[in-house]
């Protein structure tokens, strides 16, 4: 029961994140659709890639005639960020089957992870984890299929003027804003945020996520050296 708890609680506290979550599904659904890819194609990437923007940047490119392989590559390389993702979450999961890991694996998003890590980061029991984490990811799943087939049974309906797309950075805004109470994260945030946006505009593509990323990483650990020079500690709120 206590397991079964742990599943529930994680699925409630990302239920909130559906808001945006959802609208970012419909976009993921109708996209391929009105690219000329196809119903099953939409379904497909929801259902094998499991990754929003990845799968809208997979689908850019089939849609300009590129081959699957650079399809393939486009959605690895803005996948990234999942890399660091799984890293960070190995010392609270390696305890864990190697089966029980690689399904966590495919669950995994920003949505699951940072619930997670600020939950398991105040200490947790070992064993409560993983439920918590898979409650989590399932009721994502769940609701971003769902929202992929909705997407591409009415995503032609839906009027051009109605901006679904906003829905992409919003998911990503829902997670950023409630972690930016330190120095460092808020340094790391801006940055980041701005060389992405300046490395897209200059022809970057998926690689401005990188370009962001890179450029964040470094602004938040200079920023923690400084507030570590200045007998600061990095962790004590910006306000």
């Amino acid at each position: 029961m206590h397991l079964l708890a742990e599943a529930r609680a994680g699925a409630v506290a990302v239920a909130p994140m559906l808001l945006g979550v959802v609208p970012f599904g419909l976009v993921a659904g109708a996209v391929p659709v009105a690219e000329g890819l196809g119903a099953w194609a939409a379904i497909g990437l929801s259902g094998i890639v499991f990754a929003g923007a990845a799968q809208l940047a997979a689908a850019e490119v089939l849609a300009e005639g590129g081959s699957a392989a650079v399809a393939v590559l486009a959605a690895w390389v803005v996948n990234l960020r999942l890399v660091l993702y799984s890293a960070s979450l190995a010392p609270y999961l390696g305890h864990e089957r190697l089966r029980r890991r690689l399904g966590a694996a495919y669950l995994l998003t920003d949505q699951a992870y940072a619930l997670s890590v600020i939950r398991w980061s105040a200490g947790t029991d070992p064993e409560s984890r993983l439920p918590y984490y898979l409650g989590a990811g399932t009721m994502l799943w769940l609701s971003w299929q769902m929202a992929t087939i909705i997407g591409v049974l009415v995503g032609r309906a839906v009027p051009q003027d109605v901006p679904l797309d906003f829905a992409v950075p919003l998911v990503f805004l829902v997670l950023l804003v409630p972690l930016l109470i330190t120095l460092p994260a808020t340094a790391a945030a801006a940055i980041g945020g701005t060389s992405a946006v300046i490395a897209a505009e200059v022809g970057a593509g998926p690689l401005s996520i990188l370009v962001g990323a890179a450029f964040g990483v470094a602004a938040g650990v200079l920023s923690d050296l400084s507030s570590d020079r200045a007998g600061r500690p990095p962790d004590q709120p910006t306000s």
